[in-house]
């Protein structure tokens, strides 16, 4: 446990003096080009917070070419202070490409941290979550109902026509019937009766109903 808080510390420690001295490189090139007063001091804060949420793009977004992007910027202007305060650029005469470098920065921060803060995917991209599901638009469409088969009503009955049939035949055709019933006890249907007449059905039928 003493042995992971002495590194934890360790590690602070160095992180805080990294910090202090590119810190006070980027204000001392930021004052040099003309940028005195408080805005040599916010020249650095502005290159640390670009590093910052380059970084965290790295290390949380799904979309890291943005990320890399402005981390290279950011750091190539962190490391280009302190490179030029080490000796190798007179701070008294500052050539002017490096002051129209420091002058532009501001400007270059706000599009990188811009684009970096909207830029974010969306919650459910990062999270995981699946996206909702319009269960409309997955449905089946709806069956469309057939109609009822046709019911087949029975054909009538064609009514037999009267057929005109005379007196006599009448009287005959009841002789014949009473002698039938004497004979076998059961009234004579239409079928014998038109046999013993010799009539076609129809008039066997009209001479039936008569009967």
């Amino acid at each position: 446990m003493r042995a992971q808080l002495a590194r934890i510390d360790a590690v602070l420690v160095q992180a805080v003096i990294a910090a202090a001295l590119s810190f006070a490189h980027l204000h001392d090139v930021a004052s040099a080009a003309g940028q005195d007063g408080w805005k040599a001091w916010a020249y650095p804060i502005s290159v640390d917070l670009l590093l910052v949420a380059a970084w965290r793009r790295l290390r949380t977004g799904n979309s890291k070419a943005a990320g890399w992007c402005w981390f290279v910027i950011a750091l190539a202007a962190s490391l280009g202070a302190n490179v030029a305060t080490a000796g190798l650029l007179d701070m008294g005469h500052v050539p002017a490409w490096l002051r129209i470098l420091v002058a532009g920065w501001p400007a270059v921060a706000f599009l990188g941290g811009t684009l970096l803060a909207h830029s974010a995917p969306a919650r459910h991209a990062t999270t995981g979550e699946p996206e909702p599901v319009d269960d409309q638009e997955d449905a089946p469409d709806p069956v469309p109902e057939l109609p009822p088969p046709p019911v087949n009503e029975p054909e009538p009955t064609p009514t037999p026509t009267a057929v005109p049939v005379p007196a006599a035949l009448v009287e005959h055709a009841r002789k014949v019937a009473t002698e039938h019933h004497a004979r076998t006890g059961t009234s004579i249907d239409t079928t014998t009766l038109r046999a013993r007449l010799g009539v076609p059905m129809p008039m066997a039928d009209a001479i039936a109903a008569q009967l």
